[in-house]
C-alpha cells in the first residue's frame, strides 16, 4: 500500500511558496524544509505494557537563507496566511540581528558561496504491506503479549522476555526557488530481549529487526522467538575470552558496526572542513584489503535511512567510500560540499527541524564477496565467530576503534566447538583491521534498529551491515 503524504504539509504548501517568494526579494537563496513525523512505540514484558509516542515525532519548518556572507536558519512550527507578515518580520529581524552580532564580535566568519540548484519538481511515496493505521493499538499489543507468553513457555531459565515494536511515518517537503520535493514513507523496528538466570548468573540477549515496513514486521518478531530464546539461554554458560589476537569472523551486524565506526564517522566531510578527520590524508590510497568495497547512501539499500532527498533538498545517492581497498571519497552535507568544492552526496541530516544539518551516515555497509561462511569457519584453527552488536566508538582523528560485542563462538581446527565467550571487546587500528580482511561472504544483511549520534548528541536514524568477513582482531 502506498504511504500517503502529510495533509498538514500539503495544506501549508501555498503559504510556504509565498514565504519563499517574499524572502527572495531580500535574500539571494531561500529554502524551507517542512517535516511532519509521527509514530508510536509499544513495549511488552512481565512487569507491564507501555505505549508512547516515538522519539522521532516532530512537526515544523526550517528556513535557510544566504545572508550575504554565509547561511542563516530560522525554525518555526506555526504558519498560516494570517500570521505570514508577522512571521516574515520575525525571521528577517532575527537573522539581521544575528549576522550583525557576529560582525561586531571577534569571531572569524567563514564565507560560503550561494547554492546553485537545477530545477526539479518530484515526489516519492514509499509502500508497506500493512499500514499502521489499519491495525488498532489493542490488536498490536495482543500480538506482542502472545509473543512474550510463547517465549516464556520455551525455557525455565527465562525470568522475563521483552518485546518492543515501533512504527514511524515520515513526511517531508522541500521548497526553494527552483526545487519542489516531497516524500512520505514508513519504517518500523522491533526487538526481542530474553532475560535469563541460572543460579546467581543473569544474562540478557538482544535481537533487532527493521525495515521500510509496516505492521508486517510483527510477523518477523513472531517467527524468531525460538532462536532468540535459545540465543539468550546459551549465554548462561559463556566464559570470559582470554585476551589476545585471533582469527575472527564477524557476523553481518558486527561487519556493519565496523563499517559504521571505521569509515562511516571517519569520512563525514564536515569533519574534513574542520580538519578533524585523518581520512582526508588517505583519499586514493589503500586503507583496507582489496576485498573491501564499502557503500553509504540513501539509495544504496532499502532500510530505515533510505529516502528520496535529504534535509537540505539534495537527492539521495549511493556513494562508494572504499573501492577494492582504496579510499575514494567521504559523505557530505550541502554546506560542507560548498566549502570543499565537492559534490554533495545527499547526507545532510537533522535530528529535527530545530537542529542544524550535518554530514551523517545513511545506510552504511561493506559489499558482498565470493566466500561462504562454511569455508571461513573451516579455514580457522583457533578463533571466534563474533555476533551481537552492543555498541561502538571511533576516533576519526587517530583511527582507533572499539566494538562491544555480545558473544564470540569458539572455533577450533575448522569447527565451531559450541563454547561461547561473552562479552567481547574488539579493539584496534582501523586500517590494520580492514587490511587483515581475507574472506568476504556472498550475502549482505543490514539492520537499522539503532540510531547514531554526532559525539553525544544530534541523533539520527541510520542502518548498517554487510556480509560475514574473516579478519584478524584483538579481543579482550
Amino acid at each position: 500500500m502506498q504511504v500517503p503524504m502529510s495533509n498538514y504539509l500539503q495544506d501549508q504548501k501555498s503559504t510556504l511558496k509565498k514565504l519563499i517568494e517574499i524572502l527572495s526579494d531580500r535574500y539571494e537563496y531561500v529554502s524551507v524544509l517542512g517535516t511532519d513525523t509521527y509514530g508510536t512505540q509499544y513495549s511488552v514484558q512481565k512487569t507491564g505494557i507501555d505505549i508512547s509516542d516515538s522519539m522521532w515525532t516532530e512537526r515544523g519548518f526550517v528556513i535557510r537563507v544566504h545572508n550575504g556572507i554565509n547561511y542563516s536558519e530560522f525554525s518555526f512550527n506555526e504558519i498560516s496566511e494570517d500570521n505570514l507578515d508577522s512571521l516574515i518580520t520575525n525571521i528577517t529581524t532575527k537573522l539581521e540581528n544575528d549576522i550583525n552580532s557576529l560582525k561586531n564580535s571577534s569571531i572569524e566568519i567563514s564565507d560560503y558561496p550561494v547554492i546553485q540548484e537545477e530545477p526539479i519538481k518530484k515526489s516519492f511515496f514509499g509502500s508497506v504491506k500493512i499500514m499502521p493505521k489499519d491495525v488498532s493499538a489493542k490488536e498490536k499489543i495482543e500480538r506482542l503479549v502472545a509473543i512474550k507468553e510463547k517465549a516464556l513457555d520455551l525455557s525455565e531459565y527465562l525470568v522475563d522476555f521483552r518485546v518492543a515494536y515501533e512504527e514511524v511515518h515520515i513526511s517531508k517537503l522541500f521548497i526553494s526557488n527552483k526545487k519542489e520535493l516531497e516524500q512520505s514513507y514508513i519504517w518500523s523496528q522491533g526487538y526481542l530481549v530474553p532475560i535469563v538466570r541460572k543460579e546467581n548468573i543473569t544474562k540478557f540477549a538482544h535481537k533487532g529487526y527493521s525495515g521500510l515496513k509496516g505492521v508486517e514486521l510483527i510477523d518477523e518478531l513472531e517467527s524468531n522467538v525460538e532462536d532468540v530464546v535459545s540465543y539468550g539461554v546459551k549465554l548462561l554458560d559463556a566464559k570470559k575470552v582470554t585476551p589476545g589476537e585471533y582469527d575472527i569472523i564477524c557476523a553481518p551486524d558486527i561487519t556493519g558496526l565496523i563499517a559504521h565506526e571505521a569509515f562511516g564517522h571517519g569520512v563525514e566531510m564536515d569533519m574534513f572542513v574542520k580538519n578533524r578527520a585523518k581520512a582526508v590524508e588517505y583519499i586514493d590510497k589503500p586503507v583496507a584489503s582489496n576485498l573491501v568495497t564499502m557503500h553509504d547512501g540513501a539509495l544504496a539499500a532499502k532500510e530505515v535511512s533510505s529516502y528520496f532527498f535529504d534535509d537540505e533538498g539534495t537527492l539521495g545517492t549511493d556513494t562508494i567510500i572504499i573501492d577494492n581497498g582504496i579510499l575514494k571519497t567521504g559523505i557530505s552535507d550541502l554546506l560542507s560540499a560548498l566549502k570543499l568544492g565537492t559534490k554533495p552526496t545527499g547526507n545532510g541530516k537533522r535530528e529535527s527541524f530545530e537542529r542544524k544539518a550535518y554530514a551523517r551516515m545513511t545506510n552504511t555497509f561493506i559489499a558482498a564477496g565470493n566466500d561462504t561462511l562454511e569455508d571461513m569457519i573451516a579455514s580457522i584453527k583457533n578463533g571466534y565467530l563474533l555476533e551481537g552488536l552492543m555498541s561502538g566508538m571511533e576516533d576519526p582523528k587517530n583511527w582507533g576503534i572499539q566494538c562491544m560485542i555480545l558473544q564470540g563462538k569458539e572455533i577450533k581446527d575448522g569447527k565451531l566447538t559450541g563454547n561461547i565467550v561473552s562479552p567481547v571487546i574488539l579493539t584496534g587500528y582501523v586500517p590494520e583491521l580492514l587490511k587483515s580482511i581475507s574472506m568476504v561472504s556472498e550475502k549482505v544483511e543490514l539492520s537499522g534498529t539503532g540510531y547514531c549520534g554526532k559525539g553525544y548528541k544530534e541523533f539520527v536514524k541510520t542502518s548498517n551491515g554487510g556480509p560475514y568477513i574473516k579478519a584478524r582482531g584483538r579481543l579482550g
